[in-house]
């Protein structure tokens, strides 16, 4: 580990404000594709843990369409729109039912929140966002964001949920982003077919050979985003002033450990640009 690396993430244990963002494939059984609860249990005891401790947490949470196709007794992902919208609406109720029950038992109040691209196209809408989402954070409520995919469409759509956590910390202001993914981290290549991928544990800068190397692919059967969005979501996080890291969500519990300033996954350094616009990029930067 580099000094400027081992500095930035001494400095990790310091962060208050957390959008914290799971993906599909961590929330679900490999084989089956239902909700893995032993894998949300220890998800919402983290979350807990790190409220009481003082920091504050926003879950971006995947899973809607997974959760609904298994309830609905689909073995794979579809490919007609209406259908996914109707999945996402069966399984975001069953999904927010689980994250409700078991973070009842922390005594941690959830709410809801949903979001498309549309919502914070204007600055009284996405004030009221953030508004809302003030609101939540300082009544100690955990706001669980997800894309509204029962309604959303290419037009107003965010695409993948990494780059909406990216989104959603560039709201409220948050410090640091960490994405729970099926991989270890940024690769050089896709490892899974190129054994000499180099694994990069620091990206001081995000460059444009970096946004090449980034994959539009996953590797999962449940998941839409692949590397080249978690990069992008790296580069919005960073202009807007957080860290990010991308990590292995297959034990939740290491998240204390990155906290802890361990070198466990990518971290990308923030590069706060003082005349970043939040609405400018929706408008015309996202691609």
């Amino acid at each position: 580990m580099d000094s400027t690396e081992a500095k930035i993430r001494e400095k990790l244990k310091d962060k208050k404000r957390i959008v914290l963002k799971v993906g599909s494939s961590t929330l679900t059984h490999r084989g089956t594709g239902d909700i893995n609860l032993y894998v949300i249990e220890k998800l919402v005891r983290l979350i807990s843990d790190l409220m009481g401790e003082g920091k504050e947490v926003v879950l971006v949470s995947s899973g809607a369409i997974a959760a609904g196709r298994r309830t609905l007794n689909y073995d794979e992902r579809p490919d007609s729109l209406p259908v996914k919208q109707a999945m996402a609406a069966v399984g975001q109720a069953r999904l927010m039912m689980v994250y409700q029950r078991i973070f009842a038992e922390y005594s941690r109040p959830v709410a809801q929140i949903l979001l498309t691209k549309n919502v914070v196209l204007s600055d009284e809408s996405l004030e009221n966002v953030r508004n809302t989402f003030k609101e939540l954070i300082d009544l100690k409520v955990v706001p669980i964001v997800n894309e509204n995919d029962t309604i959303s469409t290419a037009e107003i759509s965010f695409s993948e949920n990494d780059r909406l956590a990216a989104l959603v910390a560039t709201i409220i202001g948050a410090d640091l982003v960490i994405l729970l993914s099926d991989i270890d981290g940024l690769y050089t290549d896709d490892p899974s077919v190129n054994p000499e991928a180099r694994f990069i544990p620091f990206v001081p800068k995000i460059t444009d050979e970096l946004l090449k190397m980034g994959k539009k692919t996953s590797k999962s059967g449940v998941g839409t985003g692949g590397m080249r969005s978690k990069i992008d979501s790296a580069r919005i996080a960073g202009d807007a002033g957080a860290d990010m890291i991308i990590m292995n969500g297959s034990d939740v519990s290491k998240v204390q450990d990155v906290l802890s300033g361990e070198e466990i996954g990518t971290l990308f350094a923030a590069h706060k640009h003082e005349d970043f616009d939040l609405l400018h990029f929706i408008r015309h930067e996202y691609d």
